[in-house]
């Protein structure tokens, strides 16, 4: 059978390609530049569901411990902390909240690991310069010639040629505003590493400064900056040094990066086209305040990876394929929608913007509740699926659309992690096929497509499993079926007098694009 085709070996590319070949499924990633350049920070927040993901792949620990844990962020008004934010540890995770390792740094052992992949093929120097689809397949045209696949993934980032091929507008804002980007080498002598964002400095009035540490007593300084600035002539006046100064004072510093870049929000209409799936920046582009660029495009490689795998194995409905641009359709909104608010918090585009911003920072020096609405951005978190078709939902639960906000354990959310009493923790059960977890359950599959889709379920029957029991809420003689990315299909509870196989048939069925069973 023909591979997958993937445009791009940024972050998410690689990392789909690495997901598919723990399904068994073979890529090819066709990569523009003739060679990486590895240089700069970018991306360097990484979430822990995310390393989650990654580790599946055999990267999870060599990002985080490449990188720099922070679980504290403050956030001053002028001279005055106003906010200070703690990352308590959530049940037996793996990972930290959150790890700063640079994008550069995750490129690099990403694409290492695609290397040791035979699965995986990577070509340097084969931009996408046309694609067609039919019934069976795609077709991808290079300099290099055509490529045959099964699917096609864009992940070339937000210039992606490959939307662009598509025929799918990239609609949205961009900030007038310009933000000056710099890795910054000092020793500032921070007791523990923490993030730090500052409103109206005196020595960036009117604007905001944001500090992030990063490996190797690296610092991620982030200005905003006027429309006209030029960064050279900054360099020329001292301007920069002065800049600098004002952050790490009279120490030694030494500049690792510099890059000026314009924000924007936008997003492609639809995530899928046929047998092409978009993924990461090339289907949506947002600020990076509140790190959910980076994250949530591995969180659509992880979705469209397991998708694709069943469509290839002829065991996905209909249905399926499309449930990925609902699923990360959605996720793209929420996360546009909340960095959208920051990004009118931090760059007010009118007058009442502006006055809003003005009163809620001024009030917050005394006020605890003005701290509330401060917004320097909400940061990235795993999107649920409780409205997907591919859920069987808890219709006597309302889980809260909240960003931030504690989501109960009910089917679409992603499954609290745990050790269980056998000594793995749940997240590495995650993948390749659907998880089946039963709590005094005699549920087994019924049937080939079952057993080739589920596997042998796992059992929370000992002592050491109940703290996932309790955090699932589970019932005796109930089971859960988790999702080949980890999220919650159905919490199936054994009837009264009936067996429970159909209604776990069912949710099986709905969770693989076939719908309702009935």
């Amino acid at each position: 059978m023909d591979p997958v085709l993937i445009a791009g070996a940024g972050p998410v590319g690689m990392t789909a390609a690495l997901l598919l070949a723990r399904h068994g499924v073979p890529s090819v990633l066709l990569e523009a530049q003739t060679e990486r350049t590895a240089e700069g920070s970018r991306s360097i927040c990484v979430q822990r569901d995310v390393l989650d993901i990654l580790e599946r792949v055999g990267l999870g620990a060599q990002v985080a411990d490449m990188g720099v844990t922070w679980i504290r962020g403050r956030t001053y008004y002028r001279e005055h902390q106003v906010l200070e934010i703690t990352f308590p540890e959530v049940g037996d995770s793996a990972f930290p909240p959150f790890v700063n390792t640079p994008q550069s740094v995750m490129e690099l052992l990403l694409e290492q690991r695609v290397y040791e992949e035979p699965l995986a093929d990577l070509r340097w120097d084969h931009e996408v310069t046309g694609v067609e689809q039919d019934a069976d397949g795609v077709t991808v045209t290079t300099p290099k010639g055509t490529v045959r696949g099964t699917h096609l993934i864009a992940a070339d980032g937000a210039r992606s040629a490959t939307r662009s091929l598509l025929g799918l507008p990239f609609e949205g804002v961009s900030f007038p505003d310009k933000f000056l980007i710099a890795d910054v080498r000092a020793e500032l002598g921070f007791s523990v590493p923490e993030r730090r964002f500052f409103f109206d400095p005196e020595w960036n009035p009117g604007r905001q400064v944001l500090l992030h540490p990063q490996p190797g007593g690296v610092w991620r300084i982030d200005w905003q900056v006027p429309d006209d600035f030029d960064l050279a002539a900054e360099r020329d006046s001292g301007g920069l040094d002065k800049r600098i100064r004002a952050v790490v004072g009279d120490k030694d510093y030494d500049i690792v990066w510099l890059s000026v870049y314009r924000f924007h929000q936008r997003r492609v209409p639809r995530m899928r086209v046929g047998r092409a799936l978009l993924a990461g920046d090339a289907a949506h582009a947002m600020s990076p305040f509140g790190a959910r660029g980076l994250n949530s495009g591995i969180c659509d490689a992880d979705n469209v990876a397991w998708k694709i795998a069943l469509d290839r194995a002829g065991r996905a409905g209909p249905g399926l394929l499309e449930s990925y641009d609902i699923e990360r359709g959605a996720a793209a909104a929420e996360n546009l929608r909340v960095t959208g608010d920051t990004m009118r918090f931090l760059v007010p585009q009118n007058d009442k913007e502006r006055a809003h911003r003005v009163d809620v920072l001024s009030r917050s020096v005394d006020d605890p509740e003005a701290r509330k609405e401060i917004d320097s951005g909400k940061l990235a978190e795993p999107y649920w699926y409780t409205d997907s078709p591919l859920t069987t939902a808890d219709p006597f639960v309302r889980t809260p659309a909240e960003p931030g906000v504690a989501r109960p354990p009910v089917p679409g959310v992603l499954c609290p992690d745990a050790r269980l009493d056998w000594g793995m923790r749940v997240r590495e059960l995650v993948g390749p096929g659907f998880v089946v977890l039963t709590h005094w359950c005699p549920w087994r599959p019924a049937d080939a497509w079952e057993r080739a889709l589920t596997r042998q379920p796992v059992p929370l029957d000992q002592e050491e499993d109940d703290f996932l029991v309790k955090a699932l809420r589970l019932r005796p003689r109930s089971l859960v079926i988790l999702r080949p990315d980890g999220h919650i299909a159905a919490i199936v509870t054994e009837p009264e007098a009936a067996p429970i196989g159909p209604l776990v048939t069912e949710a099986l069925r709905r969770a693989t694009g076939w719908g309702s069973a009935g």
